[in-house]
């Protein structure tokens, strides 16, 4: 799902040098992250006196978003709650004109798919560990003045209002759903109003790429770029299209949830129809500079929401 990532050696001598000075000892094995959309560095470094460190790396002048994207998750790294499945900050520096954020490295990998019953229940569990700690989330979290999913949904995430009034092209659809953009415009136009209730602070991007299972069978949650205000039903919304994919009882997950307590009853369809649009219309509308894993990802996520919708509703 990956795409081309610079190793080790493509990086500048100075920032490799750096890197190492930052280590207090030489890197003897660099392992790129297999996964992920862009095409910043990211790899678990060793070193020669045995450590172990997770490190990403983007140059100021090529790749000016992914520097904003590292420097924001570093911030947010750095002021999230004491013992949170979250990998810890290390430190962060800029070097030959790149920026590179350094945490621990979690020693895990990626739920396999199909889900394995043991390790979805322990990234549901964990999850909610987390959102019980940003329920209330620290002074320091709050200081960084992150977006609030409300308005983030205004702005970027509700698209059928946009295909219906013509500004979107429509993506292409199921025959079943074709006739209810009127019923996707009113379920998606509720998200905002939902989450604008919510005033605890969430991932905002939880897939089960952002997740790592450990030795231990904990869940840890990696790529904080997108934490922001909202409510965690949210986040385990998007979490769980994977498992609706794999034929499991979604509904019965997303209900049993301790973040879906308080809910609105719909919630869930006003975010599945919401990440559907977000998703189909983004989809059909990437650049060809996009990674085409990114376009495949969208096309996968939305039609799966936009499918466990329709049976919600009875559209099919």
């Amino acid at each position: 799902m990956g795409v081309p990532r610079p190793s080790w050696s493509a990086l500048p001598a100075a920032l490799r040098a750096a890197i190492a000075g930052r280590l207090g000892a030489a890197v003897v094995t660099a392992r790129v992250a297999p996964a992920g959309f862009t095409g910043g560095f990211a790899a678990v470094l060793d070193t020669a006196a045995g450590g172990r460190v997770f490190v990403k790396a983007a140059a100021v002048a090529g790749q000016p978003h992914l520097v904003d994207s590292y420097a924001r998750e570093a911030a947010i790294l750095e002021r999230l709650p004491v013992g949170l499945p979250a990998p810890r900050l290390r430190w962060t520096l800029y070097e030959a004109g790149w920026f590179v954020l350094c945490t621990d490295a979690v020693d895990g990998h990626t739920p396999r798919l199909p889900w394995v019953p043991a390790e979805l229940d322990a990234t549901l569990a964990g999850y909610a560990e987390v959102a019980a700690a940003l329920a209330d989330p620290p002074a320091g979290l709050r200081a960084l003045g992150l977006p609030h999913l409300a308005d983030l949904a205004r702005s970027d995430i509700l698209w059928w209002e946009e295909v219906v009034a013509g500004r979107e092209p429509a993506p292409a659809l199921p025959e079943a759903v074709r006739g209810r953009m009127p019923e996707l415009v009113a379920l998606e136009s509720r998200l905002p109003r939902y989450a604008a209730e919510a005033t605890g602070m969430i991932h905002g991007d939880l897939r089960v790429d952002n997740v790592l299972v450990d030795g231990d069978g904990r869940a840890w949650f990696c790529d904080w770029t997108w934490a922001c205000s909202g409510p965690a039903w949210f986040d385990v919304a998007g979490l769980l299209l994977t498992a609706y994919a794999d034929g499991l009882d979604t509904d019965r997950l997303f209900a049993a949830h301790p973040v879906s307590a308080g809910a609105p009853p719909d919630a869930l369809d006003a975010t599945l129809a919401a990440l559907a649009g977000y998703y189909l219309t983004g989809a059909d509308a990437a650049p060809v500079t996009v990674s085409p894993h990114l376009t495949a990802h969208r096309r996968r996520s939305g039609g799966q929401a936009l499918d466990w919708l329709a049976r919600r509703q009875g559209w099919r």
